[in-house]
C-alpha cells in the first residue's frame, strides 16, 4: 500500500490495544520503565532477563518478520544488565544481549538489526565456557548507530558520534566523529560548534507532537472503514 487508509479512529484504537497489550506483557519484564515509553508491535518484543531498565519516552520497535530482543544472561555467579537512558530508539531486528553490563546513554539512536552483545559467549580453546570474555560497553549520549552495525565488548562510542552502516565496532570511537569500516575507524570528525538537535528537544517541543497528530487527523480524514475494508479485500493501483 502506498498510504494508511485507517480511518483516524481506527489508528487511534489500534494504538490503544498495542499498549494495554505492552503494559500487560512486557511492562512487568522491565526492572524499571519511565514514562512514556512506548512499544510499535509490542508481541514481537522479546524481553528476557533481570537487570533490564529503560529510561522516559524511548521508542522499542518491532516488525512482523524482524523481532527485537533485548536479553540479559547468567555467567556463573555474575548477572548481566541492559540501562536504556531517556528517548532512546530501538529500531526493528536490533538485539542487544548482555552477560556483564550495557549502558546506553539518554538520546541514542539504534537503526534496524543493530546487534550488541558484551560477552564472546564462547572461549577459543573452551566452547563450554565463557569465563573471561566479556566487558563492559558503554553507548555515550547522542549517539547514532547505523543498519547493521555490530558492537563488540568492552567498546565505548563516544557523545554525538555515528557509527556506519554494517561497521563492527571492536575498539573505542571517540565523542564527535562519524566512523564506519569493519574494524570501524574514524573516519571525519564534527563541527563541535555546531547546534545539535536532539530527541530530548524533539520531546519537549509540545506544539510539534500536537502538530503531528493534528497532521494525522487531516491525512485520514478521507478515509472511512468502508474504503479501508476495500482495500484489503480489493486493491487496485494507486492504493
Amino acid at each position: 500500500m502506498r498510504r494508511d487508509h485507517r480511518p483516524y479512529w481506527l489508528k487511534q484504537l489500534h494504538a490503544r490495544r498495542s499498549t494495554a497489550w505492552a503494559r500487560k506483557w512486557l511492562h512487568p519484564q522491565f526492572d524499571a520503565i519511565g514514562e512514556g515509553t512506548a512499544f510499535i508491535n509490542p508481541r514481537q518484543i522479546e524481553i528476557i532477563g533481570p537487570n533490564i531498565k529503560v529510561g522516559r519516552t524511548c521508542h522499542i520497535n518491532a516488525e512482523t518478520t524482524r523481532a527485537t530482543r533485548l536479553c540479559v544472561w547468567f555467567a556463573g555467579e555474575r548477572v548481566g544488565r541492559i540501562t536504556l537512558g531517556d528517548h532512546v530508539l530501538v529500531s526493528p531486528g536490533v538485539r542487544i544481549i548482555s552477560s556483564f553490563g550495557i549502558e546506553i546513554a539518554s538520546n541514542v539512536m539504534i537503526a534496524s538489526d543493530v546487534y550488541i552483545s558484551d560477552s564472546d559467549w564462547h572461549g577459543i580453546y573452551d566452547r563450554t565456557s565463557e569465563a573471561g570474555q566479556a566487558k563492559p560497553i558503554t553507548i555515550k549520549e547522542n549517539a547514532w548507530l547505523g543498519l547493521g552495525a555490530i558492537v563488540g565488548k568492552g567498546v565505548t562510542i563516544g557523545r554525538n558520534s555515528i557509527v556506519g552502516a554494517g561497521s563492527v565496532v571492536t575498539r573505542d570511537i571517540p565523542d564527535n566523529v562519524i566512523a564506519a569500516g569493519n574494524p570501524c575507524g574514524v573516519v571525519r570528525e564534527l563541527d563541535p560548534t555546531q547546534p545539535m538537535r536532539t530527541r530530548a528537544d524533539f520531546f519537549a517541543d509540545l506544539g510539534a507532537l500536537t502538530n503531528l497528530d493534528r497532521l494525522d487527523r487531516a491525512i485520514s480524514k478521507p478515509n472511512t472503514l468502508l474504503g479501508y475494508w476495500r482495500t484489503l479485500l480489493f486493491p487496485r493501483k494507486g492504493d
